[in-house]
Order: structure tokens, then sequence, then C-alpha cells
């Protein structure tokens, strides 16, 4: 009893080493929107503020479905450590960073082709959809920098280093912060302001993720990595395009639902717009701050799985849950507490205010009800198991669909409360096949 409880608090601990500057790393980089949403909402005018929202939900959706860059890189660097291979770190990172760069090249070759295309599909019109393009016409060019970021982020946290990461988003922030208080407060650009903040934030992120990843002496080994043979096997190729390809699809999924409730806001007017823009970045740093759990269980679980230890891939598993839910209830109590009047400090438009103030009780709610999916997100990357992962988030959304056409006559709360069951319904999918999979992975051990 007194050894499982050792090794209980064990588990905590290591969870916590990494779970914790993982969430502050995430809450610096919720702190990116945040500042866009108060600096431009300090001018009082709504339309302005509701093409930030609607441009930055834009370039989130178009980003977001690449990020299986980051959560790739982390699980197999993981997996690499927890199976003691030493070059396989260097080989991650070179094969990652070259899918990097051809999908950003990818993406500036089709920018005349996907920002109209994106500002049609989420209903913009009028002088919205002139600021929103504005706004997206300069963060776009930030898009291949995004990109870098990932696989530099993801190479850095497989490797236990979350606290790198966490100081390069903290100096990030205060460039951010203070590019949007000259160029939107002081300079007067506005909506453009807030775009050439967050693409020069963008840039220096990436020269001091670069400047601090080539210190480490697995990192210069990529550069020979990327000219080996070895590196480029049809074997680990197929396993690292299987993994993107699963982690896309995936992603997909669950950005056509933020670009769903983005649009069903837009068609509600631009006040309406403004406040759920609001409470969206406040339920982002609540998602981010509990993913620091799924940031952990990615790393923990993937050495798990390379190592064999069905053991320890049961404890972790528990552990992240246990400790997740925690965290999750006093996310909860703190936007109980606070929620509606953190939501008011976000605009001085009344309308504005008041509607993000009615709206705030499904902000309360959100955490404590969605964190659950979040770690198993971890858990599910961390050992590979991303066939699985797509396959309930698309159950999910099916449902989340037929969620949003029944509760469409109910307006906006209407649209709350089919996004927040749609978060539900990934848990519930992903705890169904757990022991199955649990199962198959450890077979041998």
């Amino acid at each position: 009893m007194q050894r499982s409880l050792k090794s209980a608090k064990s588990q905590a601990r290591l969870l916590w080493s990494i779970a914790f500057p993982a969430m502050l790393t995430n809450v610096a980089t919720a702190l990116f929107g945040l500042a866009d949403m108060w600096a431009i909402g300090r001018l009082g005018d709504a339309p302005a503020q509701g093409a930030v929202e609607l441009g930055a939900k834009y370039m989130m959706g178009l980003l977001n479905v690449f990020n299986f860059l980051r959560t790739s890189t982390v699980a197999l660097t993981a997996q690499g450590t927890g199976r003691g291979e030493a070059d396989s770190q260097a080989e991650t990172l070179a094969r990652a960073m070259v899918v990097a760069m051809g999908l950003g090249a990818l993406l500036l070759c089709l920018m005349p082709l996907l920002v109209p295309l994106g500002l049609d599909l989420l209903e913009a019109q009028g002088p919205l959809r002139e600021s929103a393009g504005s706004y997206i016409d300069i963060r776009y060019w930030a898009g291949p920098l995004w990109l870098g970021n990932c696989v530099l982020v993801g190479w850095l946290i497989g490797q236990r280093l979350v606290r790198h990461v966490l100081a390069v988003e903290i100096a990030a922030n205060v460039v951010h912060i203070a590019l949007d208080l000259l160029l939107v407060l002081v300079a007067g650009w506005g909506v453009t302001g807030v775009g050439t903040a967050t693409f020069s934030s963008e840039l220096f992120k990436f020269a001091v993720l670069a400047a601090l990843v080539l210190r480490r002496p697995k990192a210069r080994a990529a550069f020979v990595a990327a000219t080996r043979r070895a590196t480029w096997r049809r074997s680990e190729l197929a396993r690292l395009f299987a993994l993107n390809r699963d982690l896309f699809l995936r992603t997909l999924l669950l950005t056509a639902a933020l670009l769903a409730f983005a649009r069903s806001g837009a068609q509600a007017g631009p006040v309406t717009l403004a406040a759920n823009g609001i409470l969206f970045q406040l339920f982002m740093l609540a998602t981010l701050l509990l993913d620091g759990f799924e940031s952990a269980a990615q790393v923990l679980c993937g050495e798990a799985l390379g190592a064999q230890d069905r053991d320890r891939f049961r404890a972790t598993v528990r552990t992240a849950l246990l400790w997740g839910g925690v965290m999750g209830l006093a996310v909860t109590l703190a936007y109980a507490l606070g929620g509606a009047t953190l939501a008011a400090a976000f605009s001085t438009d009344p309308q504005v205010v008041a509607t993000a103030e009615a709206y705030a009780p499904w902000l309360i709610l959100l955490p404590l009800l969605g964190v659950s999916a979040y770690v198993l997100d971890g858990v599910f990357v961390g050992a590979g198991w991303t066939k699985a992962m797509m396959g309930t988030m698309l159950a999910a959304m099916a449902i989340y669909g037929l969620l949003l056409w029944l509760l469409h006559p109910f307006g906006n709360p209407g649209l709350w409360a089919a996004f927040t069951l749609f978060f539900v319904l990934r848990a519930i999918g992903q705890l169904a096949v757990l022991p199955r999979l649990v199962r198959r992975s450890f077979a041998a051990s």
C-alpha cells in the first residue's frame, strides 16, 4: 500500500513537471489573441472588433489543421526516447522540418485562392469583410513561420524541455503586447496594427526558437540526418505520413467545428459576433491551460509505449485524468466567480458587454466538461492511436452537426449548447475505445 502511494506521488510529480510549464506556455500563447481583442476593444468599435475576431478565426482555422506537425513531433520524439534510440530525435526533427517548409511554400502559393474563399465561407460582407481581409492579408505571411514553430516547439516538448518553450512564449508575448499598444492605441493603425503585431511577434518567436534548438547537439545532428538515406526510409516516411494524415483529418474536423461556431455567430450580427469572440478567447485561455495535461500525457504515454511498459502507461492515464479534472474544476470555479466581469473588460461597447455577460454561463461549464477530451487527446497522440482518435472525432462531429441544426431555433444559446456537448461526445467516444487499444498495443508485455 505504501509503495503504491509512493508510486502515485512520483507519477503525479512527473506529470506536473511537464504539465505546469506547459500550462504556463499555453496561457502565454493565448495572450496573443487576448491582447489583440483587448487592444482593438479599447477603440469601442464593434465592427472592428468583430473583424479581428473573424480574421483570427480564419487564420486559426487555416493553420490549426497543420497542428499535426507539433503533435506528431512530440509523439515520435518521446517514443524514440522510450525505445532508447539515440538518432531518432535528430531524424524526427529533420523530417518534420522538411514537411513544414513544403507546406509553408504551398500555403503562400495558394494565398490568392484561400483568402477570398475563407471570407466567403465565413459570410463576411461589406465593411466587416474589408477589415477582416486587411487583417488576414498581413497575418497570412506569418503562416510558414507558424508551421516551423510547431516543429520546433514539438521537438523541445518531446524531450521534456517545456521550460525552454515557456521562456520563448513569454518573450514573444512581451513583444506582441508592446506592439499592440504601440500600433493600435498609439499609432492608431486599428485592424492593420493588430495584424502587423501578430506577424512581427511570430517572426521573433521563430528566430528565438531556432537559436535555442540549434544549441542542442541532437538538433545540429539533424542537418547530418537529413543527408542520410536511412532518415528517408520508406517505412519511416510511411509511419510519419500515416500519423500526420490521421492528425490532419482529425484537426480538420475540429477546425470545421470551430468555424461552424464562428459562422453561426457571424449570422447573428456584429454585436453577438464580438461578444462570442470575447468569450471564445477566454474559452481558449482555459483550453490552453488544461492542455498542459494533454502535453504531459503525450510525452509520458509516448515514452511508456516506446518502452512497452503497460503499468506505467495506465498509471499515466489515470493520473492525467485525475489532475486534469481537478484543474478543470478549479478553472470552472474561477470563471463562475469572475468570468462575466473578465469578459466585460474586453470591450467598451455597452451592447457587446451586456451580450458577453448574458452568455458567460457557457464559459463556466466548458472547462469542467471538456477537460477529459483534452487529456485523452494527449493519450491517443502519444500512443500513436491517431486513426482511432480520428474515428471518435468523426462520430462526435456528425452529432455536433445534427445538434446545430436541431438547436438553431434557440439562437445563440443553442449554438453554445451544441458546442459544449461536442466536447463531451469526444470524451465519451475515446473512453469507449481506450481499453481495446491498450490490450492491442501492449499484447506482448
